[in-house]
């Protein structure tokens, strides 16, 4: 049975002085909720305040990026040995707004996920549509183009080392969120394509729903088969609510 996994993208919030009391709270939530697994993803910045603030408690934690490159000169880069260095479990590659604002295609997010793995990292692979694709039924071509630019790198033994996360462009900020059927028809599919190449990994990859998850919806979504956690955005920054779709994970 494969564990949920609850991981909250800060994204550009967070400051040293409010992020102690967030991160308190997140801990002693976790530490109640043994089944289910719990990590922030955070602005580098905060990476050594949250591994002194974390390590030793039941919340990993990660960075939101990583470089494809080890080492050498490439300003403003941070690599995977970097993360290490600050205890990072995990490392997100392929967000869509890293995809759209910093015109990272396919091949440039495969090659951070490979670096991320031969590092050490369990890079989460986000991949989604967005609102146009999905009108146009181009949803399961768009991700499965992203989804095979990283398998095509790493190889499907290697994707056993990552985490997939489905996050519909349209969903993410927006207030609005996949239906439980469209989820769950995009994460089957997902699954299966792994499966297609290896049906070991495929059925023991996770694969997390993003887009505007909170408790009120987080429980319809985290009992469908193939969805194993979320990846949280705005409802992370508040314990309560982040907490909240952790406890929806541990029922369902």
């Amino acid at each position: 049975m494969r564990t949920k996994l609850i991981a909250g993208n800060w994204k550009m919030h967070g400051s040293l002085a409010g992020n102690p009391a967030l991160l308190q709270s997140v801990a002693s939530g976790a530490a109640t909720l043994p089944t289910v697994s719990f990590a922030v993803l955070v602005p580098f910045p905060y990476l050594a305040q949250v591994q002194a603030r974390l390590s030793g408690s039941a919340c990993a934690w990660g960075a939101q990026d990583v470089s494809d490159e080890v080492r050498g000169a490439f300003t403003g880069e941070v690599s995977a040995a970097m993360l290490l260095d600050f205890g990072c479990r995990y490392a997100v590659v392929g967000h869509s707004e890293r995809r759209a604002r910093h015109g990272e295609d396919d091949a440039r997010v495969a090659a951070k996920a490979l670096a991320a793995v031969e590092a050490g990292l369990t890079p989460i692979v986000c991949v989604g549509e967005t609102l146009a694709e999905r009108e146009g039924g181009q949803t399961l071509a768009v991700v499965f183009r992203q989804l095979d630019a990283v398998l095509e790198r790493l190889g499907v033994r290697r994707m056993a080392g990552t985490v997939l996360a489905y996050e519909p462009v349209w969903a993410i900020g927006t207030g609005r969120s996949a239906t439980p059927d469209q989820a769950q028809e995009v994460h089957a599919a997902l699954r299966q394509r792994v499966s297609n190449a290896d049906w070991v990994v495929g059925g023991g990859l996770q694969i997390l729903y993003g887009g505007s998850v909170k408790p009120a919806n987080a429980l319809e979504l985290m009992r469908l088969p193939d969805i194993d956690g979320a990846l949280v955005g705005g409802a992370s920054l508040a314990a309560d609510d982040f907490l909240g779709i952790g406890r929806a994970a541990a029922l369902a």
